[in-house]
Order: structure tokens, then C-alpha cells, then sequence
């Protein structure tokens, strides 16, 4: 049998699942395709990345942060697009703080300040899943403390298992588990493109869902370069480690993004065996789609295509 994972080229288009829906990002334009009672929803925008304007973000190793938070901030945006797209009588109650802002900003700027809440949140509950609760749940064993060492690897472990253990929590949730179906159609519909074949749902259904250049992958990578880049750290105190890993995160996530780009540039043992832990996580995050997921995916990709051939080839 042959490897699905084997391209006729690797494309920079990527996606993320939506409520309903698929974000289809490629070097020119993204592309919003949301299905409602009413058919598909169709929102197209143009692309201005950062280091068209700043250079710098564009250089190895900080253009991992660059991305990692414009792909947060593009990412709150769409989901709140596609939640919006929701029958008001389906929508649930917005929570206190996002009716306060509602009140006293207009309806832009309010949307605005929402998204950008929300992304704050995300980030500080990560560095609370992922640096603090780690430090300190080792630092109350004092067997794990006992060497530096010990106590780097035992963090790490706890990072790995917060990591899984939400990524598992989360497939038990209905709605998100219909996020994850999306998830799939969104890789499939890349990986029949990277193969060549015409964008039909029956070419599509066929093809692999565990794709190398995931953002759930990218997430694992961050975890394990974290134990790799804290291993440097000798300090005893449990709150001063816990800083001097925040400090490090820059250096953790712009490591994290080379070795994902390396990776997808090249079909060796190394990057499948640099890709491998990223593509077990996706059986979590990952399902099956429908055919009506395809399709939406499908015209998403469609739509960010760019007119020019090779554009979009990785690593341009």
C-alpha cells in the first residue's frame, strides 16, 4: 500500500476547524466556510502578514512567536465568526464580562476587545496548565527535586499528561468532538490537494487525517522542547523556576516552529521520526468527517488557491 503521507509537493495553505465550519489560510488570502440552515457562508479576506511590515519577524527562530500568536488572534476571530453564525435561540448566554464590554463599547470595538480577552485567557490559562502547575506539583515531591535533572524530566512529564489528559477531556465534549470531524476534513482536503488529484469529496474521504504540519503537532513539540530548553535552568526555588520558564518560552516556541517547518519540508527517518508523537496526538484531535464537512473544507481550500502556481509551496 502506499504512503498517503507521500506529496507531489507540500503546500503553506493550512486551516482550523471552526464551529460549523473550516479557516483555510493560504499565502495570499483566508477563507471562512461555515455551513448554516441556509447552505454555506462564505467569508473571504486578504493576508498581511507581520513581517511584511516588521522584518524582523520574519527571521528563523522569532518568526515561531510571530505566528504562534497571529495564528491565535486570526484563529479567536473565525471561531467567534462562526459562533455568530449560530440561530440566536441556539446561542447560549454571553458570560459577565464579555456583556460588560457589550454595554460600554460599541459593537466593534467590543468584538474586538472580546477576541483579544479571550486570547489573554488562553494564554495565561496555557502558561498555568504548562509552566506553573508543573513546577509546582513536582516541587511537592521532594524525591523528583532531589537533582536537576530528575526534577527538568519529572516537569515535563507532568506537561505531556496535562496535555494529553485535556486533549482527552475535550473528545468527551460533543460539540468539540464535531470540531474534531472538522479537523479531519481540513487535513484531508489538504492532503488530496499535496497529492494532485481533483478537490471532489470521493477524493477526498480516501485520504489520511494525521497530517505533519498539524498545529495540535506543533502544541506536542512545544511540550517536549520545553524539557529539552529548561534543562538549563538550575534553580532550586520553585517560583523562580517558574519564571525563568516563562522567560524561556519565546525560545521554546521558536524552536518548536523550526523543527515543524524543517520537518515539513523533508520526507526522511528524521522528520518521521520528529513528526511521529505530533500525528499519535491527532488521533485525539482528529475524526472522520462527514461528507458535508469535506464539502466545506473542500470550497475553503478552493478559495485560497492563489492564482499564481507554486505560491503556496512550503517553505517559500
Amino acid at each position: 500500500m502506499a504512503d498517503k503521507t507521500q506529496c507531489s509537493f507540500r503546500t503553506s495553505i493550512g486551516g482550523q476547524a471552526l464551529i460549523e465550519g473550516i479557516l483555510m489560510r493560504g499565502p495570499k488570502k483566508q477563507a471562512i466556510v461555515c455551513r448554516t440552515k441556509d447552505g454555506l457562508v462564505e467569508k473571504v479576506e486578504d493576508i498581511h502578514p507581520i513581517k511584511e511590515k516588521y522584518p524582523v519577524f520574519g527571521l528563523p527562530l522569532i518568526r515561531g512567536s510571530a505566528v504562534f500568536l497571529s495564528s491565535m488572534m486570526n484563529g479567536m476571530k473565525a471561531l467567534t465568526y462562526s459562533a455568530n453564525l449560530i440561530p440566536e435561540d441556539e446561542q447560549g448566554e454571553p458570560d459577565k464580562i464579555d456583556q460588560w464590554i457589550e454595554k460600554h463599547f460599541s459593537a466593534e470595538k467590543a468584538q474586538q476587545m472580546i477576541i483579544s480577552v479571550a486570547v489573554v485567557l488562553g494564554i495565561l490559562l496555557s502558561v498555568f496548565l504548562f509552566i506553573f502547575l508543573p513546577a509546582f506539583v513536582v516541587g511537592l515531591i521532594k524525591p523528583l527535586t532531589s537533582s536537576y535533572l530528575l526534577r527538568n524530566v519529572s516537569e515535563g512529564v507532568v506537561r505531556v499528561a496535562v496535555l494529553l489528559g485535556y486533549m482527552w477531556f475535550c473528545t468527551r465534549v460533543p460539540d468539540v468532538k464535531r470540531l474534531f470531524s472538522y479537523h479531519g476534513a481540513e487535513h484531508k482536503t489538504i492532503f488530496c490537494y499535496e497529492h494532485g488529484k481533483e478537490l471532489t469529496v470521493d477524493n477526498v474521504r480516501p485520504e489520511g487525517r494525521f497530517h505533519p504540519r498539524c498545529g495540535t503537532s506543533f502544541l506536542l513539540v512545544v511540550v517536549l522542547v520545553s524539557i529539552i530548553v529548561n534543562a538549563f535552568v538550575h534553580v532550586d526555588n520553585t517560583f523562580l523556576r517558574m519564571l525563568c520558564h516563562l522567560a524561556l518560552l519565546p525560545v521554546v516556541v521558536g524552536i518548536s516552529y523550526e523543527i515543524n517547518r524543517w520537518c515539513g519540508m523533508h520526507d526522511n527517518w528524521l522528520s518521521s521520526f520528529l513528526s511521529a508523537p505530533g500525528k499519535w496526538l491527532q488521533r485525539l484531535t482528529t475524526s472522520e468527517p462527514d461528507d458535508s464537512m469535506i464539502e466545506c473544507a473542500i470550497r475553503a481550500m478552493e478559495l485560497v488557491i492563489p492564482e499564481e502556481k507554486g505560491l503556496d509551496t512550503w517553505g517559500n
